[in-house]
C-alpha cells in the first residue's frame, strides 16, 4: 500500500551500506626504522702460534751452545732460534762455518716499548746450499749493545746501520755506526714506538731547507 501512495519521481530511500563499508579501516602507521646496530668491536690480533722445532740442525745447536739458545721454534714453515745477546755472534759464525748459512739476508728489529727487554733484534740467514732461511732473534734492552756481525758478514754493514738510524740500537765492534738514511743531524728514531709521525725535526727541516714545518 505504502508503494501505492509514493508520488511519481520520488527519490528511492538510500539502502544501509554493509557493516564494514560503514568506517574504513585506519592506515597502518608506518613504523619507523630501528636504528642501525652498533658495530662489533674489532678481534684481538692474531697470536703467532709457534710451535717447537725439532731435528738435527736444531738438536746441534743446543748441543753446541746449551742455555745460551732460549727456544727453537718454527710458525707457518719459519724457523728460529730465540738466544740470549751474548749467544749472537757465536751462533752466527757457528752456523756459517759449520752449516752452511752463509748469507746474511737482513738484520731488523721490533719494538715492545713497555717490555723490560725493549727490543727484538732479528737476523736473517740463508743457505744456498741448503736452500733453506732460518731466523736468530734475540732480545735487548735500551742501551744495551750487540756485538757486530760485521767481522762475519759484510752485508751487516749498512743493515746495522739502519737498525742503528731507525731504532738507536747500537752495534758494538762496528766499524762505522752512523745514520745511513737520516740526516746525521736528525733527533730521535723514527721506528721507535713512542716516535710519533707529527715528531718531524723541524729544527732540522727549518735550519737546513729554510721552511718552518716538515709537515
Amino acid at each position: 500500500m505504502a508503494d501505492e501512495l509514493k508520488p511519481e519521481g520520488s527519490p528511492e530511500p538510500a539502502s544501509k551500506a554493509p557493516e564494514e563499508a560503514k568506517a574504513a579501516p585506519p592506515k597502518p602507521v608506518a613504523a619507523k626504522p630501528a636504528a642501525p646496530k652498533a658495530p662489533p668491536p674489532p678481534k684481538p690480533p692474531a697470536v703467532m702460534m709457534s710451535t717447537p722445532w725439532e731435528g738435527d740442525l736444531p738438536s746441534r745447536v743446543k748441543d753446541t751452545f746449551g742455555d745460551g739458545i732460549l727456544e727453537s721454534l718454527t710458525y707457518l714453515g719459519q724457523s728460529f732460534f730465540v738466544v740470549k745477546p751474548e749467544a749472537v755472534h757465536t751462533l752466527i759464525d757457528y752456523l756459517k762455518n759449520e752449516q752452511g748459512f752463509d748469507y746474511l739476508v737482513d738484520v731488523t728489529a721490533v719494538d715492545w716499548p713497555k717490555r723490560e727487554a725493549r727490543f727484538d733484534v732479528i737476523y736473517v740467514l740463508y743457505s744456498f746450499a741448503r736452500n733453506e732461511r732460518i731466523r736468530i732473534k734475540t732480545m735487548v734492552k735500551d742501551g744495551e749493545p750487540v756485538r757486530s756481525v760485521v767481522d762475519l758478514h759484510l752485508t751487516a754493514d749498512w743493515l746495522e746501520r739502519e737498525v742503528f738510524d731507525m731504532f738507536g740500537i747500537e752495534f758494538a765492534g762496528h766499524p762505522a755506526l752512523k745514520r745511513i738514511l737520516m740526516p746525521d743531524e736528525w733527533t730521535g728514531y723514527p721506528l721507535r714506538k713512542d716516535y710519533g709521525i707529527l715528531q718531524m725535526d723541524n729544527r732540522w727541516v727549518q735550519e737546513n731547507l729554510g721552511v718552518e714545518s716538515g709537515q
